[in-house]
């Protein structure tokens, strides 16, 4: 059997992360667990190993800290807000047999305990409105190879993050984005997408904390774009910035011209229409219409919120986390 150390990075032992190493020992019980926070509270975590890593600040960093106790073949990097399901292990695993496969990730899909404002949260990443080419990321998908994959799911050979210096990044989001950009680059390997490794993974409720980890992203992902060839350069990932220029630029446009304001007015409709029509997607699948008006409020605001950070990212010299 193939053995696995499964990495937890957290900044203080919460509900989550309780809950997160409850499920992870039940299903897994012959795979260490590591939980990585600022300091030892002292509390009896059953099924974990709790190294204190103060004073590290940034998740890439801990994980980093943490592979260094890690005793397993294959390093299982988990977000302490995720657990997994029970086909998650061997269903990332098999795909270790072929030699030219590096890493392997998963979706998070939004667990149904999680509140309403939660699950809009979920539905707005999971949709293609809200996240484009990105939404295997939120819910199963076609199992594909990818070049880039966030943490919060995400399993390689220890040997190979190592060989790589780990995330070595004092990036945070965005760590995993310059982990799997180093794979590729230095290794030439595959990462596997794997729809049937499946973590339940807890969103920021909308709108504040949702808003606020999506504008993180964006400011992280319009500086990555400029400094760093390769997994970001996307149209898809500059899209809500081109849209939140053209809201402003058009509706400026169609002040002087009737017929800029006909144009302006038709692709407001067009947009508008999806986002009605995702509303109606997304009320299929949930059956509750608050979930689905949050969602498409939510869809909305951080096509605004990520696109001003992304545009702020594109201009900043220099980011440290």
């Amino acid at each position: 059997m193939t053995s696995v150390s499964i990495i937890i990075p957290v900044k203080e032992v919460n509900d989550y992360a309780r809950e997160a190493i409850r499920k992870v020992h039940s299903l897994f019980p012959d795979h260490e667990v590591l939980l990585i926070p600022d300091r030892d509270s002292g509390e009896e975590l059953p099924g974990a190993l709790v190294i204190a890593s103060a004073p590290i600040t940034t998740p890439g960093e801990k994980r980093d800290f943490g592979a260094q106790f890690a005793t397993g073949e294959i390093l299982a990097f988990l977000d302490d807000d995720a657990y997994p399901t029970e086909g998650w292990l061997d269903s990332a695993l098999k795909h270790f047999y072929e030699a030219d496969v590096i890493a392997v990730g998963g979706p998070g899909i939004t667990p149904p305990s999680d509140t309403a404002r939660q699950r809009a949260s979920g539905w707005a990443l999971a949709s293609f409105l809200g996240s484009g080419n990105s939404t295997y990321r939120f819910r199963s998908g076609k199992r594909k190879d990818v070049d880039d994959f966030p943490s919060m799911n995400f399993l390689i050979r220890k040997l190979d993050f190592l060989s790589v210096g780990g995330f070595s990044s004092p990036y945070w989001p965005g760590e995993d984005t310059e982990l799997c950009r180093k794979l590729i680059a230095t290794t030439g390997k595959r990462i596997v997408y794997e729809p049937e490794a499946v973590v339940y993974h807890h969103r920021r409720p909308v709108f504040l904390g949702h808003l606020r980890q999506q504008a993180r992203y964006g400011l992280h992902r319009g500086y990555f774009s400029r400094r760093f060839s390769g997994n970001s350069r996307r149209l898809s990932y500059a899209m809500p910035a081109l849209f939140t220029v053209g809201l402003v630029a058009g509706f400026c446009v169609s002040l002087l011209s009737g017929p800029a304001l006909t144009l302006y007015i038709a692709v407001l409709s067009v947009y508008f229409a999806a986002l009605v029509g995702t509303g109606c997607w997304i009320f299929w699948h949930e059956r509750n219409g608050w979930v689905a008006v949050l969602a498409m409020a939510a869809i909305f605001a951080t096509h605004i919120a990520y696109g001003l950070a992304y545009i702020k990212g594109l201009f900043t010299p220099e980011l440290s986390h």
